[in-house]
């Protein structure tokens, strides 16, 4: 899996997804539990939109994603939004930005300097660990990092999500790019593999790719008013669990399942949702407190 060329317009192509009303939702749990403050961590942050979303909140965040191109762009969007009057080639290409702290690191493996008093992971990020005992290590290390009674809340693709795409081929086509995706779901293992064809604008200069047209006969003041595109194609594959999975690898963790509802909804999940958001809580140390 590589995000290397879909970094750069993740955000154009994610632009359907409600990140105000998710965020919305999140918040309210967290706060019916009592955290209305505090360190958060959000784990497979991507570009950083949820963690954004949950600064402004209020709320300390740190952003854990394994790639370095969407953690730059995370960066570099929280620079512009805190220093607006700055140019986008002045931002720095470092990491961390002035109230959020990105790191770049696997979530199977990931590593906190103390604990915090909830993780978060949305965009069924976990969906991308597809065997048990690694999803299993990554609850553990929620675990470990949440503090007594802390908040692990996350949404999870489900088999059925994957089975209403199936094998199939979907294209879209942007002024600033465009993919074909081309799906293939597989119902016995749950592996749900897409091979992802980008198209992406590049500046005359770069010396990178080539037009998309094929006539060569193109008269030349013509071409230099079409736009350069090169061609990338990345490799993704998930995996769907259900729900008694889900909840099986939790309780293995250490974590107490408070509540499994279709995602962002507030809806109990069913056997059709595609889509459920989880809300689990730290119990070991809160049990070695008492």
């Amino acid at each position: 899996m590589s995000y290397e060329n879909l970094a750069s317009v993740y955000d154009i192509f994610m632009d359907n997804v409600d990140y105000d009303g998710w965020c919305r939702c999140l918040t309210e749990m967290l706060c019916d539990a009592g955290i209305r403050d505090g360190l958060v961590c959000e784990l497979g942050c991507g570009t950083g939109d949820m963690t954004e979303r949950l600064a402004r909140a209020g709320y300390d965040m740190i952003g854990i994603d394994v790639s370095e191109e969407m953690l730059g762009i995370a960066q570099k969007k929280e620079l512009l939004r805190r220093h607006p009057e700055l140019r986008e080639e002045e931002t720095s290409s470092g990491f961390s930005g002035p109230d959020i702290l990105y790191l770049q690191q696997d979530m199977r493996s990931f590593e906190l300097y103390g604990t915090v008093r909830a993780v978060v992971s949305v965009c069924d990020s976990l969906n991308y660990i597809t065997e048990e005992e690694e999803l299993l290590q990554v609850f553990r290390l929620v675990s470990n990092y949440l503090d007594p009674g802390g908040l692990f809340l996350f949404d999870m693709n489900t088999p059925a999500c994957y089975e209403a795409i199936g094998d199939t081929t979907i294209a879209e086509n942007r002024q600033e790019g465009s993919f074909i995706w081309e799906n293939t779901y597989d119902p016995e293992t749950q592996y749900n593999e897409y091979d992802l064809t980008l198209f992406l604008p590049v500046s005359d200069n770069s010396g990178e790719g080539k037009r998309t047209g094929t006539d060569e006969g193109i008269a030349a003041d013509a071409e230099e008013k079409e736009p350069l595109y090169i061609k990338r194609e990345e490799y993704h594959v998930q995996r769907g669990y259900t729900a008694g999975t889900i909840k099986r690898l939790l309780r293995e963790a250490g974590l107490s399942v408070l509540s499994v509802t279709e995602a962002y909804t507030g809806k109990p999940a069913a056997e059709n949702s595609e889509r459920i958001l989880f809300a689990a809580q730290e119990v070991q140390k809160s049990n070695a407190q008492a």
